[in-house]
């Protein structure tokens, strides 16, 4: 029971980074900071993008439209932390007693 803990801490982790990566990348893009007529810039967005739009779909359905902002990374990644250190460990105590 452990070990499938252990992985979803890990799994957890992996996406909390790749949220990351991807909101800061999207930042440069629109900064115009990195060129995406790159081809390894464009596959790596488009990578994120397909891994992080089922995440974010159902909360941009939810929340406001607020234009150029969108604030449904934020709401996952919040989500995400809720989950690694109250929700699971809380459900592991109560499984391991």
């Amino acid at each position: 029971m452990t070990t499938i803990f252990q992985i979803l801490f890990v799994l957890l982790d992996v996406l909390w980074w790749v949220i990351i990566i991807q909101a800061v990348l999207s930042w440069l893009v629109a900064f115009n900071v990195i060129n995406t007529y790159n081809d390894f810039v464009r596959s790596a967005l488009i990578a994120l993008d397909r891994i992080t739009a089922p995440i974010y779909r159902p909360i941009r359905r939810i929340m406001p439209d607020l234009g150029a902002l969108d604030l449904s990374p934020l709401v996952v990644l919040l989500a995400l932390m809720i989950l690694r250190t109250i929700i699971l460990p809380n459900l592991y105590a109560s499984l391991v007693s």
